[in-house]
């Protein structure tokens, strides 16, 4: 039977289970267990898609479409499982499901509670869908005692009681904080945070415990004696330099052991970690450096671009080079050129809306003139299109319709657009949660081009989320100034890849290759672009 593991959070947000609950994903697979990991957001949002980036980190999106928390791209690099629309929820879209039923009247004249409707669609969530495998692992997104989150614990007590608890495991990971004064860790907010998860009716079985150093053996009797856990189930979780050291470190203090040993199943005492060692070491001990110039408008929180981030270190990795990124404000009036200085390549990544659009043009163009590799993502393309035809083609008022009104709407709004046999419509009135193209599509990509040297194929699927596209009427024009569309979906209709031949190392893609980056199976394109980057000289 299909074993279910909860991962809470305590004494404060933003500690890592994400990459906790990636982690253990991690280390049962190499147990040799299958696993899948799920996500339960509180928040009323039908999903993060309309939330801005600097509230809530980017949005992750899945194979099928789906706009999820960027958790879901740890668990997918972690694990190398991928994602499904069915493996994240949130309060809205619960809310929003049951609410459609009743009005649909399938409670049959039934008063509506949050018990039993609400807990009921959540333990359905959690349940389904599955295929056999040995572990899901569900991450409980807040910190326990939010009250938001009280359906989601209720929840998970309930399936407990459901699925019995020799198939449920509890996992709570939570802070201890260090007291310059007192010289020592503290251990009384985990304590007041497991209370918290007693009084919703849930014992923890494993602690986590987040610390910058090390934790005395003391500090653990302490606390599994007060927080009803037995000592060995009291796992360190120190700070540490890379990720990718987690699920060694997590594996050294007994953590996947003990979850065996909880579920009575066996567990072999050697595991081969080699790879998660490789990763480790390649990122501490580069050959060189390479400096990569992002010039986006999320700058101030760099989760916006936790995938983007992550896919370079891969690429990193790949060529045995540490990736210095500098991350450059695109809004921000400063000298670009000053800014740029030193730089052995230029990436400009997705965005929406107006504002530092021309900071980002003059990026563009300072790539282009000055012959640095440039990487182009989704508004990177676009606007690299926009800068030629601007600056090249002689189109002076060439934009997007996205900024506003123009003359020569080199980028506009996907009107409708195939997906498989299904045709998708949109409108400039409509819905913006959503409504984007999402997922992955087709790309049949120029043989003899970059980006078919680079790829080593004719034919990529590759994730989407944008709501624009280049206007393929200004193909010839476009072509004429060095500009050329080598990738190109099946129906000929929309751009998917742009390069110049006159540049060492110039491309832009509608999509977002950084969604399918693996430590372990870096993507191609930011393998080449780092590359790329690492034979350029510096800009002076």
């Amino acid at each position: 039977m299909t074993k279910f593991i909860f991962v809470t959070g305590g004494v404060v947000s933003s500690l890592g289970k994400g990459i906790a609950a990636s982690s253990l994903g991690a280390l049962l697979q190499a147990r040799g267990y299958s696993v899948r990991l799920r996500k339960l957001d509180p928040y009323l949002n039908v999903d993060p898609g309309t939330m801005s980036p600097l509230q809530h980190g980017e949005v992750y999106v899945t194979e099928d479409g789906t706009e999820t928390d960027l958790d879901l791209g740890h668990y997918e690099r972690f694990t190398g499982v991928c994602a499904h629309a069915s493996d994240s929820t949130t309060t809205g879209k619960i809310y929003s499901t049951v609410l459609t039923k009743e009005r649909r009247g399938d409670y049959l004249g039934a008063t509506i509670q949050v018990v039993p409707h609400i807990i009921d669609e959540i333990k359905a969530f959690i349940t389904a869908g599955l295929t056999g495998e040995d572990f899901i692992i569900c991450e409980i997104g807040g910190t326990v005692g939010d009250i938001e989150g009280l359906p989601f614990l209720e929840a998970i007590r309930q399936l407990s009681n459901d699925l019995g608890r020799e198939n449920t495991l509890f996992v709570h990971l939570t802070l201890l904080p260090y007291i310059a004064a007192a010289g020592e860790l503290k251990t009384k907010p985990t304590q007041h945070s497991v209370k918290e998860l007693l009084s919703f009716g849930i014992q923890p079985d494993i602690l986590l415990c987040r610390s910058d150093r090390p934790i005395s053996q003391e500090a653990k009797q302490k606390l599994g004696l007060f927080c009803n856990v037995r000592p060995e189930r009291v796992i360190e979780a120190q700070d540490i330099d890379t990720i990718y050291q987690v699920p060694v470190s997590y594996h050294q203090e007994g953590l996947d052991l003990q979850v065996c040993r909880y579920f009575g199943l066996e567990a072999k005492e050697n595991l081969d970690l080699s790879k998660w060692h490789t990763v480790a070491d390649r990122i501490r001990h580069p050959d060189g450096q390479v400096n990569i110039a992002i010039v986006g408008k999320y700058v101030q929180l760099l989760d916006a671009y936790k995938s983007l981030s992550e896919a370079l270190i891969h690429a990193g990795i790949a060529n045995n080079v540490h990736v210095k990124l500098h991350w450059l404000d695109a809004a921000d009036a400063g000298n670009f050129q000053d800014g740029l200085a030193g730089m052995q390549g230029i990436l400009v990544p997705g965005g929406f809306g107006e504002r530092g659009i021309e900071g980002k043009l003059r990026a563009i163009r300072i790539a282009r003139e000055k012959k640095i590799p440039y990487l182009g993502i989704c508004l990177g393309m676009q606007l690299a299109v926009i800068e030629a035809a601007r600056n090249l083609a002689g189109l002076t008022e060439a934009s997007s319709t996205e900024f506003g009104p123009t003359l020569d709407p080199i980028v506009g709004m996907m009107t409708e657009w195939m997906d498989g046999k299904m045709l998708h419509q949109r409108s400039q009135e409509g819905d913006l949660g959503g409504t984007m193209r999402l997922g992955a599509y087709p790309c049949d990509i120029k043989e003899g081009s970059l980006a078919h040297k680079i790829y080593g194929a004719t034919s990529i699927y590759e994730r989407h989320r944008h709501r624009y596209e280049v206007n393929m009427t200004y193909h010839d024009r476009l072509e004429s100034v060095g500009l050329h569309f080598t990738g190109l979906s099946p129906d000929r209709q929309l751009p998917e890849i742009i390069e110049r031949q006159d540049h060492p190392w110039f491309v832009g893609v509608q999509f977002h290759p950084e969604l399918k980056s693996r430590p372990f199976d870096p993507h191609p394109l930011f393998v080449s672009f780092v590359a790329a980057a690492i034979h350029q000289e510096r800009l002076v």
